[in-house]
């Protein structure tokens, strides 16, 4: 039986984010206004021809899955990447520290800036409806944020951690990510985590704190021709 964050959007699309989801029983999607993911429950002709009808006419999507990604007819990769998934591979304690703060839709703008300027991760500013987002601001600055993203029966992804350029260096980035898997855990979670397998400066930070590698992850960015 393959392991539930091996297809991590479409697992979570069928249970605790369902309620998020575009499709049916064959392929959904986030809706695109929440964040572009979407999936597939098996690379099957029919589930990959359902995929291809989520999808408008040049509009982008993006799948992430340990399997090789098999697409559709009509619909192009647009750029691929290999992942890691990480996962907790011990339990993650409580962390407190007066200086994190929770983010609302007041902070949602400079959430958005942050992240267009770092480029964690597709980020939009309904993010927040998909968990909690914490951050450390100084000089009245968003300077680092890490939030939640896909949640799967016994998982949350810890997603969207960035650090302002002007306060790399400080240790935020670490900071928030045992922030945020510490609430994660505390709910009886486990948190878990995807980076591009050629950032090793963020592998090495996980691994510092705590994660270790679960798998290697395809993605690719998808289009349906016009």
């Amino acid at each position: 039986m393959k392991h539930v964050l091996d297809r991590p959007v479409w697992s979570a699309l069928a249970t605790r984010h369902e309620a998020f989801a575009e499709g049916g029983d064959l392929a959904r999607r986030y809706r695109p206004s929440i964040v572009p993911f979407a999936a597939t429950a098996s690379d099957d002709e029919e589930s990959l021809r359902a995929l291809g009808r989520l999808l408008p006419p040049l509009e982008s999507a993006v799948i992430v899955q340990a399997d090789e990604i098999s697409l559709p007819a009509g619909v192009l990769a647009m750029s691929t990447a290999t992942l890691v998934q990480m996962i907790a591979g011990q339990p993650m304690q409580a962390v407190s520290d007066e200086r994190v703060h929770r983010l609302t839709q007041d902070d949602a703008g400079e959430m958005l800036a942050l992240a267009s300027l770092t480029k964690p991760g597709p980020f939009t500013l309904e993010a927040l409806s998909l968990g909690e987002f914490w951050g450390v601001k100084i000089g009245g600055r968003l300077a680092a944020m890490a939030g939640e993203r896909m949640k799967q029966p016994g998982f949350t992804e810890l997603s969207g951690v960035c650090s302002h350029p002007d306060f790399r260096g400080a240790g935020l980035g670490r900071l928030l990510s045992l922030f945020v898997a510490g609430r994660i855990a505390a709910r009886g979670e486990v948190p878990y985590l995807h980076a591009y397998a050629s950032n090793v400066a963020a592998t090495k930070l996980y691994e510092s704190i705590g994660f270790r590698l679960r798998s290697s992850m395809n993605m690719a960015v998808i289009q349906r021709a016009e």
